[in-house]
C-alpha cells in the first residue's frame, strides 16, 4: 500500500469554513471514492491554518483510476471551487511504507 498525505495551507481564519463546507458537501462523496481515509487533521500547534489528510491505495494505478472518478463526479466538482477558495496552496507527497511499517 501507499499513503497520499495532502498539506493544504489556508488563509488565516479559513479553517472553519473549510470544515464545515468538506464536511457537508464534499466529505461523503470523497471518501466513497477514494476509500481508505487514514486520517483527516487539522493543526494546532505549529505552522497554524493547515489541513493534512491521508488516503491509502493499492498502488499508483489505484490512485489515478479514483483521483479521475473524483474528479468527474458532480458533487466533488460542485464542491472542490469552495474549498480550493480558501487555500494559500497545498503539497501532495507519496508514502511508502518501510518493511516494519505497522501500515503496508
Amino acid at each position: 500500500m501507499l499513503v497520499e498525505m495532502r498539506t493544504y495551507n489556508l488563509f488565516p481564519g479559513k479553517l472553519s469554513e473549510f470544515l464545515k463546507i468538506y464536511e457537508s458537501e464534499g466529505m461523503t462523496t470523497q471518501r466513497e471514492i477514494l476509500g481508505n481515509m487514514i486520517g483527516y487533521f487539522h493543526t494546532e500547534l505549529g505552522p497554524l491554518n493547515q489541513i493534512i489528510h491521508m488516503w491509502g491505495y493499492e498502488s499508483l494505478e489505484d490512485r489515478s483510476a479514483r483521483r479521475k472518478k473524483l474528479i468527474a463526479n458532480p458533487i466533488w466538482s460542485t464542491c472542490i471551487p469552495k474549498l480550493t477558495a480558501l487555500l494559500q496552496s497545498q503539497e501532495t507527497k507519496i508514502l511508502v511504507g518501510t518493511s516494519f511499517s505497522p501500515i503496508k
